[in-house]
């Protein structure tokens, strides 16, 4: 048998993050989906245009890393739930400027409290000073991934050609 390189998940960072995250968004979106047949990318973006109406689909994508057509898919069934709404922005009329609606406000007014009743189920188990570390390294993680994405960037961006 040839030598490959060995990955130990248990120790490799992103997917460490990657099935922590989708075990705690799992958890939390049962229930939302459940009770406002609503899917984890059209939460997402609900609670990013919550605290920050007025944004474009391209600012929804960077602040919530997500793929600009899961975003895109995400606000075409808020639209049509009548969850969210879309208006051309004066300043620029390629730019669309999305808002949640009275109704969309009504879930996200419920949903947060549940978000967070979760969120502090989970955290309740590690003491202060442990959370307050946890936010820090988080914020440091943050910090060096973009910069390590800005140094990759020229070579990532770089395409073979056939």
């Amino acid at each position: 048998m040839p030598d490959h390189a060995r990955l130990v998940l248990e120790r490799f960072l992103p997917y460490r993050l990657s099935v922590l995250t989708n075990r705690i968004s799992s958890a939390i979106a049962r229930e939302y989906s459940r009770r406002f047949d609503l899917s984890v990318n059209e939460w997402r973006v609900m609670a990013v245009l919550g605290p920050h109406p007025g944004l474009s689909a391209n600012q929804v994508a960077q602040r919530t890393a997500m793929d600009k057509v899961a975003v895109s898919r995400a606000v075409a069934r808020l639209q049509a739930s009548g969850r969210l709404q879309r208006h051309t922005d004066p300043g620029d009329l390629r730019r669309s400027i999305l808002r949640l609606t009275d109704a969309g406000y009504a879930v996200y007014d419920q949903i947060v409290p549940l978000a967070l009743g979760f969120e502090r189920q989970v955290l309740d188990g590690l003491p202060a000073e442990e959370r307050d570390a946890l936010f820090r390294l988080l914020d440091r993680l943050d910090e060096l991934e973009l910069r390590a994405e800005a140094t990759s960037a020229p070579t990532a961006a770089k395409k073979p050609t056939a």
